[in-house]
């Protein structure tokens, strides 16, 4: 059918093969068919339609398959056929090309809509593949999607589209900077301010906002206070907004949106439905309703239905999402490990309290980025971290009852979900940036530390998302060592610390579980200072080592070990604990075990950096084990 002569028997199969391919598991028969070589060139079909839709079933396969499959469709040459359309719709985008005059009755501009799916084709295989990037570069498509862009003003949408690609594009992508002229930069700038203040065009703005901040490299050194201010204000506007009361205002629109559709269709028909329930009372067959009779290559019902209200709350969780990717990448070293943020320290000359606080008297995480004075001075005048706090709470619990109840609405759950990871990962990233100072004093951290564990605790069961896991057991791992560095009290009780350890150890997520035996190691080492507390420590003792022999990971296994090395360390409660559990001969004979496991499981399974840090754990057991020998002999 994709080569029938007919363009309407064409797009009717683009259409039937956009839908299939939303599901995954249809992909592979559709990949062993050669299905990208097949739609590749009706990208350039005379029909417009039939473009819009094979560009549309090329988009669902980009992005419901995953990164094998953009670069299968690149190696299989998708790059020419798409580039060529993207310039083609940029080259016409302003021309009157809405014939025939079908489409002016259906008041639909094809040149647009087309741009639109190649756009984000375009996005999807250049987010997963560097080889479209670098085509991406080489053919120029940055002026055809700038011109895309500059229609923002009545085709939010595709602005929307363009943006989420430039914000792909221009990520760690230093060769396309010099194509960015000034010409290039008043586009971005007219977009990110313009007034409109609909949730679209918010992640509009933050999208940009994103943009700008990938080239900040092109931007003059004197510019760069008012260009990080722009980028925060846009940001503080969209973490201002709370997603749960707007999900309730958007659902009560939407029904009263239907109800007065719904309504003139009720009372037109009334008359007839009554009059057949009466003529048909005895007649079992059931006839076809009026006006339900479908065309055998009708494909409206394979299009997107109107979701004004629904389309406003997903475009508002992703621009809050995205802001707070994007703080998390500003807070960031230029070059940071892909497991955990390099600490640094904050700029000491700006004024780092803020007048609001988390809780009625403390401080709140007032913190600044780790850049410059402006970007400093800039993040504390937008209260950007007093909106980050707040994002870190559980969803609305009204919102989710919404959203449970409404399929359309459902999908929101997930986003509202990783809206909240982030706000946790953002929180992490200033933590690690910031000193005592500047997140409020002793007082606000206790108060954060509350509010985290209120966040692990206050449900009747233990939280299982493993992401949610992850960025709260970060934070909080953050949080205490701040706290402990600065002998700060820690608010955690044992049975809460130990809770939390049984739990977070049996995730499946490596990280959840050196962040548990992390968070353990530093509790230990602030109770080992304190009186009677050698009960305490033999429980944290007893379960680090069971993690330290037991553990699969060897990553974590090694952070046990540092663990235990920080909690017996010093002082006699420690010293007491280590007896009883007898620490010294566990460690003795588990030595020589993980000195095997480190080279027989070492290389392949573990990253160079990975493997360096076990190297020190295993030296610096080999100077503990010597260390609790001399503590035995010293007399008492």
């Amino acid at each position: 059918q994709l080569q029938h002569p007919s363009a309407e028997v064409r797009e009717f199969a683009c259409a039937s093969i956009s839908k299939l391919l939303q599901q995954e598991h249809v992909i592979p028969a559709f990949l062993q068919r050669d299905i990208v070589r097949c739609l590749g060139p009706l990208l350039m079909d005379h029909s417009l339609a039939v473009r819009e839709t094979a560009a549309g079933a090329l988009r669902n396969l980009s992005a419901c398959g995953g990164f094998e499959v953009c670069d299968d469709m690149v190696t299989k040459d998708i790059m020419t056929p798409l580039v060529a359309l993207l310039k083609e719709c940029s080259t016409g985008l302003d021309a009157d090309q809405l014939s025939p005059k079908k489409c002016r009755e259906m008041n639909k501009n094809y040149i647009e809509d087309i741009a639109n799916e190649a756009v984000n084709l375009l996005w999807n295989v250049c987010e997963c593949n560097n080889t479209a990037v670098y085509i991406f570069n080489k053919e120029g498509c940055l002026d055809a999607v700038l011109h895309y862009l500059k229609k923002f003003s009545t085709n939010v949408d595709l602005a929307i589209s363009v943006a989420n690609c430039l914000q792909a594009v221009t990520e760690d992508n230093p060769d396309l900077l010099s194509s960015f002229n000034a010409s290039a930069q008043q586009v971005l700038e007219t977009v990110m301010l313009c007034p409109e203040s609909t949730m679209k065009h918010i992640l509009l703005r933050t999208l940009i906002a994103g943009t700008i901040w990938n080239i900040k490299n092109t931007i003059p050194p004197g510019s760069l206070g008012s260009m990080v201010n722009a980028i925060l204000k846009i940001f503080s506007e969209s973490l201002a907004i709370d997603a749960g009361e707007m999900i309730i205002r958007m659902n009560e629109a939407e029904k009263n949106r239907l109800k007065l559709t719904a309504e003139p269709e009720i009372d037109k028909n009334m008359c007839d439905v009554i009059d057949n329930c009466v003529v048909n009372e005895d007649d079992d067959m059931e006839e076809m309703p009026k006006g339900k009779v479908r065309r055998e290559n009708d494909i409206s019902d394979l299009l997107p239905s109107d979701k004004g209200e629904l389309e406003e709350v997903t475009a508002l969780l992703m621009a809050q999402q995205t802001a707070l990717e994007i703080i998390v990448n500003m807070c960031c070293t230029e070059d940071p490990s892909d497991d955990e943020w390099e600490e640094l320290s904050s700029s000491d000359e700006s004024d780092l309290f803020m007048e609001n606080s988390y809780s009625e008297g403390g401080g709140l995480l007032m913190s600044p980025l780790c850049l410059s004075d402006e970007v400093n001075s800039a993040f504390l005048n937008n209260l950007v971290p007093k909106k980050i706090l707040e994002k870190t709470d559980f969803p609305n619990s009204v919102a989710l009852d919404i959203c449970t109840q409404n399929p359309s609405w459902k999908p929101l759950i997930k986003k509202l979900n990783a809206v909240q990871c982030r706000a946790l990962t953002c929180l992490h990233s200033i933590l690690l940036v910031s000193d005592v100072d500047s997140l409020g004093g002793a007082s606000a951290l206790q108060s954060l530390a509350q509010h985290l564990s209120q966040l692990i605790f206050s449900k009747t069961e233990f939280p299982t998302d493993t992401e949610f896991l992850e960025a709260v057991t970060s934070a909080l791992r953050a949080l205490l060592q701040t706290m402990a560095s600065k002998n700060i009290s820690q608010c955690m009780t044992p049975e809460q610390l130990l809770a939390l350890c049984e739990a977070g150890i049996h995730s499946r997520n490596a990280s959840v579980r050196v962040n548990t035996v992390s968070i353990l190691g530093i509790s230990g080492s602030v109770l080992a200072k304190e009186q009677d507390t050698a009960e305490t420590l033999k429980m944290i003792g007893k379960f680090l080592l069971e993690v330290a022999m037991k553990e699969s990971s060897l990553v974590v296994a090694g952070e046990a070990l540092d663990a235990l090395f920080d909690v017996f360390a010093d002082g006699k409660e420690a010293e007491k604990a280590a007896v009883q559990i007898k620490l010294l001969p566990a460690l003795k004979e588990f030595q020589p075990v993980f000195k095997m496991r480190i080279r027989k499981e070492g290389k392949g399974q573990y990253s160079t950096d990975q493997l360096c840090v076990l190297d020190n754990v295993k030296m610096n057991l080999r100077r503990f084990i010597a260390y609790q020998e001399t503590v035995g002999k010293t007399p008492t």
